[in-house]
């Protein structure tokens, strides 16, 4: 079983939590990984900061151009999940557009990442027709590739995605770019139910996810919560970090209440 495999334990809806590689420093990200696994989050997201992030929003867009100005590579992001895997046991899950992975050649970074502990990927505009090469790499290390399903999806592509998905399946809740919203969308419940009887791999649902209480509503209903964009605001607010730690612990007790 691998460690994203133990998260989805009988009766326990995960948390999973995003951070930019380097934002806003190097140093921040090796402080709030762990914090963010002390306070409750079942997965750390580590965004590997690209130039044209286009599943981002304005949140995360300004998080990643500040981590390429301080000179954040594909390189570095491995360096920091390796020291990361020296203090936390949480699954390391990278988020990563698929231009610099393929510039870093595909074979040599699943290798890197095993060796770093990480032990996912996430790829949003990386489509399971254009994966065969990185599903073809990625088992042999032994990491997960994580595809992505609209709203919009059709019943022929979610069969597709969750075939192809390992770990879990990421659900976008909403169709647009992540980002912090005041409420959830309405036909999330019947998105989730398609998606269901296509598939029993785990559902985490993102995009958008900002209070407790909307962590506790997607939990009645998927598998895991992702949030994202909330978390880099909370940085932005509170540079000691607190903010963050209160933020997740708030969302961990509204996730286990359900």
């Amino acid at each position: 079983m691998s460690r994203i495999d133990s998260v989805f334990r009988p009766g326990h809806k995960a948390l999973i939590a995003y951070a930019t590689t380097g934002y806003p420093s190097i140093t921040a990200t090796l402080k709030a990984v762990p914090l963010l696994a002390k306070s409750g989050a079942d997965i750390i997201e580590l965004g590997i900061p690209f130039s044209d992030p286009l599943a981002d929003g304005v949140t995360i867009q300004r998080a990643s151009f500040q981590a390429l100005q301080n000179g954040v590579t594909p390189t570095a992001c491995l360096e920091v999940a390796g020291r990361l895997r020296q203090t936390v046991t949480t699954p390391l899950v990278f988020m990563s557009y698929f231009n610099p992975l393929l510039q870093y050649g595909l074979e040599k970074f699943c290798q890197d990442c095993t060796d770093a502990g990480v032990d996912g990927l996430i790829i949003p505009d990386l489509p399971p027709e254009e994966g065969i090469l990185l599903e073809k790499e990625a088992p042999k290390s032994g990491i997960d590739v994580i595809y992505l399903l609209a709203p919009t999806s059709t019943d022929e592509r979610i069969r597709l995605v969750t075939a192809h998905s390992s770990g879990f399946v990421y659900l976008v809740s909403v169709t647009g770019v992540t980002g912090a919203r005041t409420q959830l969308p309405a036909n999330l419940k019947q998105f989730i139910g398609r998606v269901r009887k296509a598939t029993d791999k785990p559902l985490c649902v993102g995009f958008g996810i900002a209070t407790p209480k909307q962590a506790r509503q997607v939990a009645r209903i998927a598998d895991g919560v992702i949030v994202g964009s909330r978390i880099i605001q909370a940085m932005e607010e509170d540079p000691s970090l607190r903010g963050v730690s209160e933020l997740v612990r708030g969302m961990r007790t509204a996730i286990d209440k359900k």
